[in-house]
């Protein structure tokens, strides 16, 4: 479970690089183009890894409110937890709201 925690943390970032990313690009820029990152492979890994995110941070939710309702001991830290519900509530609202 430490390890999924650290997977989900990470596809978060990925998910407020990707974020960030768009917002960037969608404002218009005077100069060689719209992109801002002249990589398209790494900026298309972000975008693929941030918009899975939502997934991920499901599933580990799921399986957190499962370890702490079986009163198991999971050893996450606390920042995780936190950090991963805070960016579940921004997913949501992003993917489902904003749109």
């Amino acid at each position: 479970m430490r390890f999924f925690s650290k997977i989900a943390v990470l596809f978060n970032v990925c998910f407020l690089i990707a974020v960030v990313l768009r917002y960037i690009e969608s404002r218009p820029h005077e100069g060689k183009g719209l992109q801002v990152l002249p990589l398209p492979w790494l900026e298309g890994t972000f975008v693929i890894l941030g918009y899975t995110a939502i997934i991920v941070n499901l599933l580990f939710l799921l399986l957190l409110f499962i370890f702490y309702s079986l009163k198991a001991d999971s050893k996450i830290p606390r920042w995780i937890v936190i950090f991963n519900i805070i960016i579940f509530c921004c997913q949501v609202y992003f993917h489902f709201i904003l749109k």
